[in-house]
């Protein structure tokens, strides 16, 4: 049983601030951060979940039953993420590539205790365990004096793969692309720092602050850090209605308006760009119509240009409504990776892709979210985000470029570089 408190909050921002430099004592740790995007779909602005009271870590093998069990057990809210490396338990798939952060492939834990903000209404959830230690925690948030980090050394990032080698790989996937192996190809490469210390909130702070993007996390599992600026939402259930809203095209940021804009409509206008978003938009509406009532699956949206602080990107919202006898972790399962990630067909793609890239993708391209007590969720999409195992004394991002055969392989690897920007920034 959870202890509900409300509290009505002066100021959101500073209180946000507040809160997750509070949060740093905890073992298990999930921030989310809206940014105050403006979104159709949204349940908060902001929350905290910590200090775990159960927790399931586990590798692919029969994840997703594993993770179905501990639902019905918990019936409570969990927060975690499902790795990309999940392919391996829906599909007969493996990766053999080096990875280099040795993250569990799933991961979710029941926090004891759980900060909701919508506006300036701040609901507080502590199981009845802990509910005594609540008003001494929200005294102990609000009086925090937030902590502005000075500079600090810049990191040395590598390429695991090299612009050369990026433009021979690309040339294989356009091979198979005109022998109509496949249509669409996400190929993926990761940037590096091994022997590197950070401060992972320092560079969570100052990523958020140069991205503000709707679905910002903030991940800690003891020693593992995920600093997350993605703009891209995988999967909501809100009741029986699911929302999925892949990003495939993107377009550079200009500071002169005129060139913003114009930057805009080629995006919005570009035949590539919209072709391979309309592909995704299509698996994503087979994918969905795996768990769908009959004739619900909708395209809500198709090829809507949002733009955010470092990139313009073009999402499509496709919605269903689920059919009742399928569970939530049904519905992940026969979803997962999210097609934005892959390409088309999925189980083809997954495959040619393993063997061309040189890293597992692990919690890169994944998903972290929630499930809520009655039964829904959010989960976004693993993109824009450092990955930091602080044992291992290993930093890594990833980025990727959807592979069409009209796709130019050094305007994609020109692209890889422009989503590669913030995180650099940070790091640098």
């Amino acid at each position: 049983m959870r202890t509900k408190i409300h509290k009505t909050i002066a100021n959101p921002m500073a209180f946000k601030k507040q809160l997750l430099d509070w949060s740093q004592q905890f073992r298990e740790v999930v921030f989310m951060d809206s940014n105050d995007y403006p979104q159709e779909f949204s349940s908060f602005d902001a929350l905290l979940a910590v200090d775990a009271f159960t927790l399931i870590q586990t590798d692919y093998h029969n994840a997703f039953e594993d993770l179905k069990q501990y639902l019905q057990t918990t019936k409570d809210w969990l927060f975690g993420y499902l790795s990309y490396d999940l392919k391996n338990d829906s599909e007969n798939l493996q990766s053999n590539n080096f990875d280099g952060l040795a993250f569990p492939d799933l991961f979710f834990f029941q926090p004891k205790k759980l900060f909701l903000l919508r506006g300036n209404q701040l609901t507080i959830q502590y199981l009845s365990l802990c509910d005594d230690e609540v008003e001494t925690d929200f005294d102990a948030i609000t009086n925090r004096v937030s902590v502005d980090f000075s500079e600090c050394e810049s990191i040395t990032v590598q390429s695991r793969i090299s612009k050369e080698k990026y433009i021979e790989k690309v040339n294989a996937l356009l091979e198979h692309l005109h022998r109509g192996d496949v249509y669409e190809a996400n190929f993926c490469m990761e940037f590096y720092a091994e022997n590197t210390t950070i401060n992972p909130l320092e560079k969570f702070k100052r990523l958020n602050t140069i991205s503000q993007t709707p679905f910002a996390v903030f991940f800690k599992n003891n020693k593992q850090f995920l600093l997350s600026a993605t703009p891209e939402r995988y999967l909501r259930k809100e009741g029986e209605n699911l929302i999925s809203q892949p990003i495939k095209g993107t377009a550079k940021r200009f500071s002169g308006p005129k060139e913003d804009e114009e930057s805009k409509e080629k995006l919005a206008s570009d035949p590539k760009e919209r072709a391979e978003n309309i592909m995704i938009t299509d698996l994503v509406r087979n994918d969905l119509s795996r768990t769908a009532q009959k004739g619900t699956v909708k395209v809500h949206e198709l090829c809507g240009i949002y733009s955010f602080q470092q990139v313009h990107q073009m999402i499509s919202t496709i919605t269903s409504k689920l059919d009742s006898k399928y569970s939530l972790v049904d519905v992940l399962k026969l979803t997962f990776p999210m097609g934005s990630m892959t390409g088309a067909p999925k189980i083809s793609v997954m495959k040619i892709i393993d063997e061309l890239e040189e890293t597992k993708r692990g919690l890169y391209s994944g998903a972290i979210g929630y499930f809520s007590p009655n039964g829904d969720f959010d989960f976004n999409v693993v993109i824009r985000s450092i990955l930091y195992n602080q044992e291992k004394k290993y930093v890594s991002f990833s980025v990727g470029s959807a592979i069409t055969s009209l796709s130019n392989p050094e305007q994609e690897y020109e692209e890889c570089l422009l989503k590669a920007k913030a995180m650099h920034e940070v790091l640098r």
